[in-house]
């Protein structure tokens, strides 16, 4: 059962708290990284340091853009400014093809002139505390999502799940180049790396592209919030539902069918109990409900019409 939504509040200060856990253990991972491979020499340690490099400057525009995105509406932005995380989402995957560009040159010119892994030891140490610190901040960091499903730190978990299976490709290929003398496997563990970075960077864009698109919440969420609306059976029929997530916030509009004999007062009264049971389950949401008199409503104009065909489709996933 999937946990239930947070307050934006609630959000903000779990988000922060990951991204600061997450640009923490980036700048160590660089730090270690880049003085082992001064000392080593090995292409592997190379390319995972190069990636970590990018991944402290990925950890840096997460850790800035979940403070904005959770800076509330102002005069210019009336909806907020959740939608920064799919920016920095975006930013993200064009850093990870970065580094997948990067490593893979580096593979590449291992392979065609392989180098001798010095201190192999040390450089098989630091991919294991890598890897450990790596499998930590993931796991944090899918604890958040869980309770924030924030864009912005799943695109950080997609680069971080990313550099798990690059450390652990590393690892293999460092050991098996200083313990067996199979120089060339440093080199070929590095292309692995590429093959990954490419893939969390496809993963990345298109969670950002997800919120930027403005895509409808998922089926099971949508049907929950039919389900709220209609416990009171004075409302009916929940259609032109329209949901989009931004950020920590969720905005959502909708008609629902009143009866015609109830007093202005007393609709007013039945949609505002429908938004208090909404929020009580998505706190963060942003909800428009429009009244429509049952069995004698009239077809509504603007840019998403409704229309005889237009009004069942819209409710479809």
């Amino acid at each position: 059962m999937a946990s239930p939504r947070l307050s934006a509040a609630e959000t903000a200060v779990l988000t922060r708290r990951i991204t600061l856990a997450s640009t923490g253990v980036a700048l160590l991972l660089v730090t270690i990284k880049g003085l082992v491979w001064w000392t080593s020499g090995s292409i592997a340690l190379l390319a995972s340091a190069a990636d970590s490099a990018l991944d402290l400057l990925a950890s840096l525009v997460t850790f800035f853009a979940v403070r904005y995105a959770a800076s509330p509406p102002d005069a210019e932005h009336r909806f907020g400014h959740g939608k920064a995380e799919a920016f920095a989402s975006l930013m993200q995957g064009g850093l990870v093809f970065a580094s997948a560009a990067l490593v893979g040159r580096e593979a590449i010119m291992g392979l065609i002139d392989p180098q001798p892994v010095r201190q192999e030891g040390l450089a098989v140490a630091v991919m294991a505390v890598s890897t450990l610190l790596t499998f930590g901040l993931i796991s944090a960091q899918s604890w958040v999502l869980r309770r924030t499903s924030s864009v912005a730190v799943a695109g950080d978990r997609a680069h971080y799940a990313t550099d798990l299976a690059s450390n652990i490709a590393a690892l293999i290929g460092i050991a098996a180049a200083a313990w067996l003398g199979l120089a060339g496997l440093d080199a070929l563990a590095a292309l692995v790396v590429t093959g990954l970075l490419l893939w969390g960077a496809v993963s990345v864009f298109r969670e950002a592209a997800n919120q930027l698109m403005d895509r409808e919440l998922p089926h099971d969420e949508r049907e929950q919030i039919k389900a709220l609306v209609t416990q009171d059976p004075a409302l009916t029929d929940v259609h032109q539902l329209r949901t989009r997530a931004s950020g920590p916030y969720v905005h959502m509009q909708m008609h629902v069918d009143l009866d015609p004999a109830l007093s202005l007062k007393q609709a007013h009264a039945a949609v505002v109990a429908a938004e208090k049971r909404i929020l009580a389950e998505f706190p963060s949401a942003d909800i428009i409900i429009h009244p429509d008199p049952r069995g004698a409503a009239e077809p509504h104009g603007g840019a998403f019409a409704e229309t005889a065909l237009g009004k069942r489709g819209l409710n479809e996933d």
